[in-house]
């Protein structure tokens, strides 16, 4: 009888290793790859993100656009309600300049500016100090004293600060200071660049109200109307 020798039992795998990014940057490089073969697309199934079940490719585009326009939706809802906070702060700020340019009094400008923006501006508390005035408002509430270092910290700011209030001297100006968690201070300039002549003082019981990061854009205009408003009670 004769011997064969035994032939090695040959494999094949059936399993085939692919890159996802080479796939996804074929199919990149190849937009019209569906196009020529239409018949793979009605075979796909992907997992719906919404549902769980297996649904078609288009199917799946439509959950992804669904998706993006509600995010961009959102989206726009956020800016046009931004939009429309910034048009009400244009009006009263614009209400409030009116205020100050109808007054006929000096004396009586700095309580119509404070009052004013407690009441247009929902601030609980508001105060300001002034130093260098005309001698005949020497003795009025707004000239009383400050300190020295005050006055530097004031010439030093070219925004306004904003934070939580670490006992600052300022805080004490204010109806109740004991009630000021957070604090805005803003510098009293006649111009831009000049030396500032005074310090407008807004305080909350709210920590957010005035914080480190918010934005000082309004309240820089703020400052500079109402340093220019009050510029006519220096010497």
């Amino acid at each position: 009888m004769t011997s064969h020798p035994t032939e090695p039992h040959s494999t094949m795998s059936t399993s085939l290793d692919v890159d996802g990014d080479a796939v996804a940057a074929y199919l990149a490089a190849h937009p019209a790859f569906f196009d020529e073969h239409a018949e793979l697309l009605s075979g796909l199934r992907l997992a719906s993100s919404v549902s769980g079940r297996a649904i078609s490719l288009q199917e799946r585009q439509m959950e992804v656009l669904r998706d993006k326009i509600k995010t961009l939706e959102l989206k726009l809802a956020g800016l046009l309600r931004i939009g429309r906070e910034n048009d009400s702060i244009a009006e009263r700020f614009h209400e409030w300049t009116c205020s100050l340019l109808a007054t006929k009094s000096e004396q009586s400008l700095p309580q119509i500016l404070i009052d004013g923006l407690r009441e247009r501006f929902d601030v609980p508390q508001a105060t300001l100090r002034l130093w260098g005035v005309k001698d005949e408002y020497a003795h009025a509430w707004f000239a009383a004293g400050v300190s020295d270092d005050v006055r530097i910290f004031s010439n030093g700011l070219d925004t306004p600060f904003c934070g939580p209030n670490k006992e600052f001297e300022a805080a004490l100006w204010l109806p109740d200071p004991a009630a000021v968690r957070s604090i805005a201070m803003l510098p009293l300039r006649a111009a831009s660049g000049e030396p500032a002549f005074g310090l407008l003082v807004l305080g909350s019981d709210e920590l957010g109200r005035f914080s480190e990061d918010m934005s000082t854009d309004f309240l820089s205009r703020f400052a500079g109307t109402a340093g220019a408003a009050l510029a006519c009670l220096r010497t």
